[in-house]
């Protein structure tokens, strides 16, 4: 009786864990077992392993071969293990010698090809923060495996080329890459270019809510009829939005890794926030992740240092729009299931759209609206109190007049509107820089209170506008956020009481008009 070891990587959500692959072959009745919690795909996974192996030329021995797969009590899944079961197997059977301190990353296919894997950039960090440097992974994923530094990666097309790397007789081995070229994968597509706000006609207050947005971090909801511009207002936001620095585009490429690394190649880190749009019959793990079995990302996790956008927002269901209320607080989630738990990353600006009522003609006067009030306010009840007190702005938007629509006038443009936004965020990041604060949204509330000085007159404005719109402590927190997000988009060192009004009206505007 002969054993092997090698190592895999697994994942429950987002968070990997180290996978030791231990193969033994003994006597007995010919067979094939993986222990060790398998789905069904990893189960499926023997008869690729040796119709791989046979292909390639070295089959695996006709013998009793039992594969564990160590902490047997996390559950596995997917198709990421077949090349570390097959190179622990032929181990085991003395046929390779593998290079220690190895990780084993792909796919195989019957004719022995090695395909690209979902995972391999939080799998490779995870991998060098445990001392097992040298990685092996598919072609179309090498890119993606290199991006992390201080990571040996060995890639190649056929698993053949991985079995002479591990010390077999090249002689004796069948490698065929007839079929590499269309085994690659494609070019991975370029990310939609954000809608440019000059394309947006009117709607100056809407904009210079999105502006603030920005500037701050803070979550926004736009309230108007149907053609309004408020979709294209909320596409506009991560071309105004900074550029991810390196721990953030780290966090959000290696999300984006697991959740769709093995449809294109990832070959950079990705700085551009993500913009994710979930339909309004969205159930509640689409949005927040989870499953019976497999804790799966869900869009929030996707949204990861990134934007939600929740378009027709009083369409969801009420009970999906509450579960945000932790994840908003506190930038990520916690998801319990009887099989385990996992703690997802959720550190996103949430952007909603909604039409004032179920005809859309509720704005101005009103008098287009066909709506009874019961029906109005059961519309937009959907949306809970706690909800949109997490909101710091609330503005409501009117159908652009038909002069301004057909107008020559030029309109701002996105690059003019994210020069201000950088230099915002400069001055708050120059501000908040002894206390690790990316921007003004995350002040924790003690170094809001207490840490940082206000005018007198700008702590009278905050009572006054808290006491005016029945304001609730958090949201009285917010507005000051808020303020401050006035205040360094207009060079002001502290917010001014006009900052504080302007915070005010853009907050309140929901509720007041």
């Amino acid at each position: 009786m002969s054993t092997a070891r090698t190592h895999a990587i697994a994942f429950q959500g987002v968070q990997a864990a180290l996978i030791e692959v231990e193969a033994d072959l003994g006597n007995g009745i010919p067979g094939f077992v993986i222990l060790g919690l398998p789905d069904a795909s990893l189960n499926e996974a023997r008869e690729r392993i040796k119709a791989a192996a046979r292909n390639t030329g070295i089959p695996i021995a006709n013998r009793k071969l039992t594969v564990n797969l160590s902490p047997a009590t996390l559950p596995k899944f997917g198709s990421g293990f077949d090349l570390a079961i097959l190179v622990s197997a032929l181990s085991a059977d003395r046929q390779i010698s593998p290079p220690p301190n190895t990780v084993y990353l792909a796919e195989l296919g019957l004719d022995g090809m090695l395909r690209p894997v979902p995972g391999v950039l939080p799998a490779a960090q995870l991998a060098v923060a445990l001392r097992l440097p040298n990685l092996v992974v598919a072609r179309g994923n090498e890119a993606e495996a290199r991006l992390v530094p201080g990571a040996r990666v060995f890639a190649a097309d056929h698993l053949g080329q991985v079995l002479i790397h591990c010390g077999a007789d090249a002689a004796g081995l069948s490698i065929n890459l007839r079929h590499a070229a269309g085994a690659r994968q494609p070019d991975a597509p370029a990310p939609p270019e954000p809608t440019d706000l000059s394309l947006v006609n009117g709607q100056g207050e809407a904009r210079l809510a999105l502006e603030l947005a920005a500037a701050g971090g803070h979550h926004l909801i736009m309230v108007g009829p149907a053609g309004a511009g408020k979709t294209l207002l909320a596409s506009a936001l991560p071309g105004i939005l900074p550029p991810l620095d390196d721990l953030q585009a780290l966090e959000a490429t290696a999300v984006h890794s697991i959740t769709h690394g093995s449809e294109s190649p990832i070959a950079a880190l990705r700085r551009t926030p993500a913009f994710i749009a979930p339909h309004h019959t969205a159930s509640l793990t689409a949005l927040i992740g989870g499953g019976t079995r497999r804790m799966v990302p869900g869009a929030i996790t996707r949204a990861h240092h990134g934007v939600l956008f929740l378009d027709e927002v009083a369409h969801f269901n009420t009970g999906v729009l509450d579960a945000l209320r932790q994840p908003i607080e506190e930038g990520c989630i916690t998801l319990d299931r009887t099989r385990g738990h996992a703690r997802l990353p959720a550190r996103f600006q949430l952007v909603m759209a909604s039409n004032p009522c179920p005809c859309g003609r509720n704005y101005a006067a009103g008098t287009g609206c066909t709506c009874t009030p019961m029906a109005r306010r059961r519309y937009f009840g959907r949306l809970s109190g706690p909800i949109l007190d997490r909101t710091d702005l609330q503005v409501r938007l009117n159908p652009v007049p038909g002069g301004q629509l057909v107008g020559q006038q030029a309109n701002e443009s996105s690059a003019a509107v994210r020069d201000r936004v950088l230099e915002a965020r400069a001055r708050a990041a120059a501000r908040l820089q002894g206390y690790g604060i990316g921007c003004n949204a995350q002040i924790p509330t003690r170094i809001l209170r207490h840490e940082l000085d206000y005018p007198m007159a700008t702590r009278h404005a905050v009572e006054a506008a808290a006491e005016r719109g029945g304001l609730s402590a958090r949201a009285t927190d917010r507005l000051l956020r808020l303020a401050w997000t006035v205040a360094d988009t207009q060079g002001h060192q502290r917010p001014a009481p006009d900052d504080v009004q302007i915070a005010a009206h853009l907050r309140q505007n929901l509720h007041t008009a």
